[in-house]
C-alpha cells in the first residue's frame, strides 16, 4: 500500500492494482476506520477499485496526523478484511425494447438473448465505486462470455434506469445522460434521488444482484419506456 499526496488538504491510499474483492473490502474498512478516528477533522473521503481518497479540513489537523491516522490504520487491516456490505436486488426488463444493444449483444457472444439475461442475472456484483453520475455504480464483474467492449460512438441519450454493460463492467444509468455502455435493459428503482433518504440505494462494498421482470411489473414499478 502506498500513501501519497493528492491535493493540499487530501491523502490518496493506493491499496493495490487490481479489481479483487479483498482490495475492496480493505478500501471499505479503511474508510469506516478513519471516519471514527478523523472525526470532524475528515470533510470527506472517495472510496474506488483500488485507492481510498481522504480530504481532511487544514484548520483542525494536519498532513501528518493524517498520515499517522492511516499508517495505524492500515496496521490494524492486515490481510484479514472481510467482505461487508449488504445485497441488493435490482429488477430489471430485459428486451429489444427496453435495451436496443440487448440482440447484437447476444450475437456477438455467439449467444441467445435468454442466454445472455441469464448469464447477467444470476451473478452477484460488488459496488467497487461511484462516480462519473451521482448514483452511478461500478459493477463489477461479468461473467466473461457476455463482456462487451464500449460502443465506438457514444449514444447522446442513455435513458434514466439503462442496465448497460462495458467490459466486464455492469451499472444502471442514475439519470439521462451520454453514454458509450452497451444497452440490454431497464431497471425501474432509482439509482439516485436527492429527496429520499437515502439518496442511493447501494453503497460501495455492497453487492447487487438483478432479478429479471415482466413489461407489465416494470411499469408497475415506475419504469419508462
Amino acid at each position: 500500500m502506498n500513501v501519497e499526496i493528492a491535493g493540499e488538504n487530501s491523502l490518496i491510499i493506493y491499496f493495490g492494482e487490481t479489481t479483487d474483492p479483498l482490495v475492496s473490502a480493505q478500501v471499505q474498512q479503511a474508510a469506516a476506520r478513519l471516519e471514527t478516528v478523523m472525526a470532524d477533522a475528515l470533510i470527506d473521503m472517495v472510496p474506488s477499485y483500488a485507492s481510498l481518497l481522504v480530504i481532511y479540513d487544514q484548520h483542525k489537523t494536519d498532513h501528518y496526523a493524517v498520515r499517522r491516522h492511516i499508517r495505524e490504520t492500515l496496521a490494524q487491516l492486515g490481510h484479514t478484511a472481510q467482505q461487508a456490505g449488504q445485497v441488493i436486488t435490482l429488477p430489471v426488463y430485459y428486451s429489444a425494447e427496453s435495451g436496443p444493444d440487448l440482440e447484437a449483444l447476444a450475437e456477438n457472444a455467439k449467444l441467445t438473448v435468454a442466454e445472455v439475461i441469464r448469464i447477467h442475472s444470476e451473478m452477484e456484483y460488488r459496488v467497487y465505486a461511484i462516480g462519473f453520475a451521482p448514483g452511478f455504480a461500478y459493477l463489477g464483474e461479468v461473467d466473461p462470455r457476455i463482456a462487451a467492449a464500449r460502443l465506438s460512438t457514444p449514444r447522446l441519450k442513455v435513458p434514466r434506469g439503462a442496465v448497460a454493460i462495458a467490459d466486464r463492467q455492469t451499472a444502471v444509468y442514475p439519470a439521462v445522460s451520454p453514454g458509450g455502455w452497451n444497452l440490454i435493459g431497464l431497471c425501474p428503482t432509482r439509482m439516485f434521488n436527492p429527496e429520499a433518504d437515502p439518496t442511493m440505494p447501494v453503497q460501495v462494498g455492497d453487492r447487487v444482484r438483478f432479478s429479471p421482470i415482466e413489461r407489465a411489473e416494470f411499469l408497475a414499478l415506475g419504469g419508462e419506456l
